[in-house]
Order: C-alpha cells, then structure tokens, then sequence
C-alpha cells in the first residue's frame, strides 16, 4: 500500500473514533458485512482486537447468522430505514451474551451501521452496584464486629491463664489449654479482619507483571506438583500508581482461592491456571467509565463456584470449602476497591474466571 492510499485509510478510519466513546456496541461494515470498524465497547465484549474484527464477517459473530444476513439484505434495498432484533453474540472463551440489535444504512453509500446492547449489560450494573454497597456496609459490621469481640476474648483468656494456674490436676488444665487456644485462634480472626482498615493505603508505580510473577512463583512453591500456572500477557501495559504489596496479596488470595478449590485436579496432575492481563478501553464500573483499564483474569479448570454461594462469595465468613476462614476473597475485594478497581466472578463446571478491574492511566 502506497504512503498516500495509507493516509487516506488512516483519515477514513478516523472519523469513526468518536464512536469509541460511546458506551453502546458499535460495528460499521462495508457493503459485503466485513467490519470496516468496530468501536472499543465491541472489542471489549467479545474479547478481540479492533486489527482482528475488521475485514471480518460480520455475522459470524452472531449464534445465528442469518438473523443479521437478513436486515443487512433489507437495509440495503432500503425496504426499511432501520430494522431491529434480538440476538446472541458469540465470544471465544465466554457464554454468548444476548444483545439488542438496530441496523440501519450509514449517510455513506455502501456501509452499514449496527448498534448493539448487551441486555445483560444493566443487570451487570446492578449486580456491581449491590457489590460496592454490601462492601461498604460489610466494612463498617466488621469493624464494629471485631471490636465487639476483641475486648471479652482478652478477659477469657485472661481468666482461663489465672484458672489454669490455680488447678492442680493435668486433667483439668488441659480444659484451660482449649479455652486458651481457641481463644487465640479468635484472636487471629479478628486480627485479620480487621487487617485491611489498619494497612496504610502505600502508593508507588506498579508493574502488573512483576505482581503476576511474585504470585505465580510463591503458589508453585506451595503447589510444586500436579498444577500449571499459564502466563497469558499484555506487555504493553503501562504501569500505574497503586500499593504492589496490596495488589501481591489480593491477587496472591484469589490464585490460593483457585488452587484449593483445585485439590482434586491437582491430585490427578492436570489442573491448570491461567494468569491473563488485557487492556480495556472505555469501560463502565463503579458508576464511573475509563478510557482504559487493566483487566487482569485468573481463570481455573476447577469444578467451579457452587451456586448456593455465588452471589456470596466475597461476603466475610462466606467459603466454598470445610475449614476456610471465608476471608480470602474479601480483603482481595477490599484492596482492588483501594485502587478504585472491582473484582468479579463468572463461574461455570470446568471453568471460573475472577477478572480484576483497575483504571490505568
């Protein structure tokens, strides 16, 4: 291609950026349904690049093609000025999401103008909504909670430690060494939910990747047999201000979520995690959009989330297996919010994806 067609490519393609602003899916195509240009709300949704998406056809990306073959053959004949209809796209590695199509013949002869809304799209909103304000309200019983129980456990062991010394017989004080050690053990439950509101929040430039690294390296030594830890990077992400030993330890406690809903797998050599970073542009979260974001997944092969506890499961005290403390998840939740991110969880049987969001600059 010559410097020139080059150019007027490049000056063709510009007048569309303005439609990466916008929140709706947006796919322009040529006369033969192959993307001329798809907005970032679109690339984002199915999970492919712009440079993928154009030339593409167009209807391949819906379950049912023929359902956008069809209002494209009517548009052009003009047999109605816009056509609408529901649909499914697909993606690669999620679920089709069902979207609200109108298609509709651009002011430019030849091109053809699809918008697209995601119907899950408010009830996504929704769902962030009620996680940001049961985190809040979270926070705030917790604190209380701990401090509640802070000072009578001191009493008790205090007590049992007096008792103890006052007893003669073995027996009896190994009563006391109960009483003692569970104590303790509450202890160190209220200390660590308590954790998160006593850290100072300490900010300096992060790269996603060396986080990505200290996490994957400290689970291989706890799990150095039977599970694989995949990189899938984007080097070309920036690094951003935030807390790195905050951001070490959300991330460290949802890979740790995800190896020990693993154990079988990892019993039988095959279980796998896959740690993937992705730009996001022009994203919606928190009641706030940004032009970019870090989406950083941990994607697991496990038997997934159970369904009594999925809409749970960053909820304190709230654990999918005998013996967790159900705080895991929580205080990830509580230092992704710190830097202005949220994590959330699409979970099936074989496959469950965390995906972390953080705002880049």
């Amino acid at each position: 291609m010559s410097t020139s067609t080059a150019a007027d490519a490049n000056q063709g393609l510009s007048r569309f950026h303005s439609l990466d602003l916008l929140s709706t899916l947006i796919a322009v195509l040529r006369a033969d349904g192959a993307v001329q240009f798809a907005n970032a709300a679109l690339e984002n949704t199915l999970g492919l690049s712009r440079r993928t998406l154009e030339g593409a056809d167009f209807s391949a990306f819906f379950t049912d093609p023929a359902l956008l073959q069809t209002a494209l053959a009517g548009a052009k004949v003009q047999d109605f000025a816009a056509l609408r209809f529901e649909a499914s796209l697909r993606r690669p590695t999620q679920d089709p999401v069902p979207v609200h199509v109108n298609v509709a013949a651009s002011e430019r002869m030849g091109e053809m103008l699809v918008e697209l809304w995601p119907l899950e799209q408010q009830a996504r909103q929704d769902r962030e909504e009620r996680l940001r304000e049961q985190a809040l309200a979270n926070k705030e019983l917790i604190r209380n909670l701990a401090h509640e129980i802070k000072n009578p456990l001191g009493g008790i062991r205090g007590a049992a430690q007096l008792l103890e010394m006052e007893l003669e017989s073995r027996d009896l004080k190994e009563y006391t060494q109960v009483i003692i050690h569970e104590a303790d053990r509450l202890q160190s439950l209220v200390d660590r939910l308590l954790a998160p509101h006593r850290h100072p929040h300490l900010v300096g430039d992060v790269n996603i990747h060396e986080v990505c690294e200290r996490v994957r390296s400290l689970v291989l030594v706890e799990y150095p047999q039977g599970l694989k830890v995949v990189r899938d990077y984007d080097i070309s992400i920036p690094e951003f201000r935030g807390d790195r030993a905050q951001l070490i330890q959300a991330l460290l406690n949802v890979v740790q979520n995800a190896a020990q809903a693993l154990t079988e797998r990892i019993a039988q050599g095959d279980a796998v995690i896959t740690l993937r970073t992705r730009v996001a542009r022009q994203v919606t979260f928190g009641r706030q959009r940004y032009r970019l974001a870090l989406e950083l997944h941990v994607i697991d092969n496990g038997p997934g989330v159970p369904d009594a506890i999925k809409e749970r499961i960053f909820y304190p005290l709230v654990s999918g297996r005998d013996g967790g403390s159900g705080l895991g998840l929580t205080l990830a939740q509580t230092f992704v919010q710190r830097h202005h991110g949220l994590i959330e969880c699409d979970s099936v049987p074989g496959r469950t994806d965390f995906r972390i969001l953080i705002p880049l600059p």
